[in-house]
């Protein structure tokens, strides 16, 4: 009988965590899920015609708040590919897509926009999207800010992958998509006594500053390796892992 394959371990919430194992299987690996945070909408009304009618660009910075809103005609500009599609398939007509991350979100609109020509609405998670805000005034643009959902840390690993870590070789890496998931997957495992497991890992980071966060949240031990993705999106971050 062929040995199982090994196992990555996947820390992405949903939206996205399901398409993630799925490319992760089709590599040839098998996936682990280990979603370190829980989503839960917060839909919100848009602002009032008095309000949305100066605005002439909503920022989308993730899938979950492409979800949240509802479609309206203002240029929707999402923090990348991902995101961008999933606005269009809620119904948003006009939709253009950053290279990945907040600051090259920040740099489309600067690139796209005028801050003369009205406010930005900015939708993001609970406790994030702080320095995006701040990156767009600092470029003189007026950002109204809306909490389009909340993102908590879970409680406890689910039984597959707690059962996975528990022997040696089992998971041999894992993707890591934010600083703050990869923080609380990481305390995840060492409140479930894995640690040591873990640092037989190799950590595959989707940004540098994704890899420092994994990184000193498992000190003082270290992982195998850790690797960071050539761009901060998900194709990039699989093509570290490759086919097996």
């Amino acid at each position: 009988m062929a040995a199982e394959a090994p196992g990555v371990l996947i820390t992405r919430p949903e939206p996205g965590a399901a398409e993630t194992a799925r490319r992760v299987a089709a590599l040839g690996w098998r996936p682990v899920p280990a979603p370190a945070l829980v989503l839960a909408p917060r839909p919100v009304p848009l602002p009032p015609a008095r309000v949305l009618r100066p605005v002439q660009a909503l920022l989308l910075t993730s899938r979950a708040a492409a979800r949240a809103l509802p479609p309206t005609d203002i240029p929707v500009l999402a923090v990348g590919e991902a995101t961008a599609a999933e606005a269009r398939a809620r119904g948003f007509p006009r939709v253009e897509a950053a290279a990945g991350d907040a600051a090259a979100l920040a740099e489309h609109a600067a690139r796209r926009l005028d801050p003369a020509a009205g406010p930005l609405l900015l939708a993001v998670g609970e406790g994030y999207g702080a320095e995006l805000a701040a990156d767009l005034r600092a470029r003189g643009f007026r950002v109204i800010r809306r909490v389009a959902y909340v993102a908590r840390p879970a409680t406890t690993l689910p039984a597959e992958a707690s059962a996975a870590l528990q022997q040696d070789g089992e998971v041999v890496a894992a993707l890591f998509f934010s600083p703050r998931s990869a923080r609380c997957a990481i305390s995840l495992i060492k409140a479930s006594g894995h640690a040591a497991t873990a640092a037989g890992m190799e950590a595959l980071a989707i940004s540098p500053r994704v890899a420092e966060a994994a990184t000193r949240a498992l000190a003082p031990l270290a992982w195998r390796a850790v690797r960071v993705a050539d761009r901060p999106d998900q194709d990039a971050l699989l093509a570290l892992l490759g086919p097996r």
